[in-house]
């Protein structure tokens, strides 16, 4: 059977999300879902993830599963929100802990901040299965971009978070804390065994040079035989050189604190101080 898969862009962070829908059962997982956030007021808002309350709605689904793909450095999840709005159990890779125990550190958030995942309801390890009603789905550990990857296989489709982008535009950065362009190449490697006609829904388009239109879909095949960075012939020490120098030119993403410390908590914002006022920190001189 295959899934029922509808896009959502957030223009803000040219970001995808997802509705993945079993037609049978009619139930469904959301993956990678964007909360609003303008930086310089301060404030959080509900109108991405609102399109994605209203599609469900409107569609008779019933959430089954949250998943991220990763913990976001440029933009907000939606996941906590939209688990209160809809229910569902929130899920990301088990690598997540090293994750949280990296920025925790980098934040001084002290032991007050649990780092062992206990924010999600489900830490998917390397290979583990799972369903959406009568889908059959798997969780395969792709690092590289950061420890905790994940690409979620649902049929022939797989939702690959920031692994790889379009073909024309080329791979992730790794150049946060825990990122290795060994192993993401490894990982890429790992998506090419796929079979040619296996779909890839991106995180993020950011489009190319000489492109106009943003696109959230590609293909095995196509990747391995035009992604600008890695495709057939390209060789691991080519690419980890490749990479690690064009990620030295690259700047911090522009929401990368409060969307690390939002996302480390499954999207949940901080907790009110005793003036019942949320703040998000900046460590200065610490990326």
């Amino acid at each position: 059977m295959t899934a029922s898969i509808q896009h959502f862009f957030d223009t803000a962070t040219s970001s995808y999300s997802y509705v993945v829908a079993d037609p049978a059962s009619r139930r469904c997982a959301i993956v990678d879902p964007v909360l609003d956030f303008d930086a310089a007021a301060g404030r959080v808002g509900h109108s991405s993830a609102q399109r994605i309350v209203d599609y469900v709605n409107g569609h008779g689904l019933s959430v089954q599963w949250l998943l991220e793909t990763h913990l976001h450095a440029d933009h907000l999840s939606a996941a906590a929100w939209l688990k209160g709005q809809l229910g569902g159990r929130l899920a990301i890779g088990a690598s997540i802990a090293r994750v949280q125990r990296t920025f925790a550190g980098l934040l001084n958030l002290g032991e007050s901040f649990p780092c062992d995942g206990s924010q999600f309801d489900q830490l998917f390890e390397d290979g583990e299965h799972f369903s959406i009603g009568e889908l059959q789905a798997q969780a395969l550990h792709t690092p590289g971009h950061t420890p905790a990857c994940m690409t979620y296989l649902v049929g022939d489709a797989a939702f690959v978070g920031d692994t790889l982008f379009m073909p024309d535009y080329g791979t992730a950065r790794c150049d946060f804390p825990g990122g290795d362009a060994r192993q993401l190449y490894r990982s890429i490697q790992r998506l090419f065994a796929l079979p040619d006609d296996t779909r890839l829904f991106l995180c993020h388009d950011y489009l190319a040079p000489g492109r106009n239109e943003h696109q959230h879909e590609t293909t095995v095949a196509l990747e391995r035989q035009a992604n600008v960075h890695v495709h057939e012939g390209v060789g691991e020490d080519a690419f980890v050189s490749m990479r690690n120098e064009r990620d030295a030119t690259l700047h911090a993403p522009a929401l990368i604190w409060p969307s690390i410390q939002v996302n480390m908590r499954g999207g949940a914002l901080p907790e009110a101080e005793d003036n019942g006022v949320r703040y998000l920190s900046i460590p200065l001189d610490r990326m």
